[in-house]
């Protein structure tokens, strides 16, 4: 059993870090803080998909060579070749996780312009203020 969970490590090393941005989104009250955490599950995940599409054994990507036309190819052997996509895939993650982060940064910057603060409880009871104010105006 031991020999199993150490010959996985960095399945074990990616859950650790899922569950530290898991705590970040959950746990902390500032808003920078859990978008930090966000990223550190987000990477996580690529990572885990990542090393799940590498296959011991195999030797190059799935590039056939030939004249296109049938000539000049051997046999395939699917065994010998790695499967590109889940890399494929987890780079289109990459790059909706930046988009995602920088929107995110962009949202953060107008709460704190109009909150002047980031801390989630203090934004809450701002909320909470002003719209008391509003039924008691009306």
């Amino acid at each position: 059993m031991l020999e199993y969970v150490l010959a996985k490590y960095n399945y074990w090393i990616y859950v650790v870090l899922m569950m530290i941005g898991l705590y970040a989104m959950m746990g902390k009250r500032n808003l920078v803080k859990k978008l930090i955490g966000m990223n550190i599950f987000q990477t996580s995940i690529i990572l885990l998909f990542v090393s799940m599409g590498v296959k011991k054994g195999g030797a190059t990507v799935p590039i056939l060579m030939g004249d296109g036309h049938g000539h000049g190819e051997q046999i395939i052997q699917v065994a010998d070749y790695l499967n590109p996509l889940p890399h494929v895939l987890m780079l289109t993650a990459i790059v909706v996780s930046i988009a995602t982060t920088g929107v995110a940064l962009a949202t953060l910057i107008l709460i704190y312009k109009r909150y002047h603060t980031l801390e989630e409880d203090e934004i809450m009871a701002i909320r909470k203020e002003a719209a008391a104010y509003k039924t008691l105006g009306t």
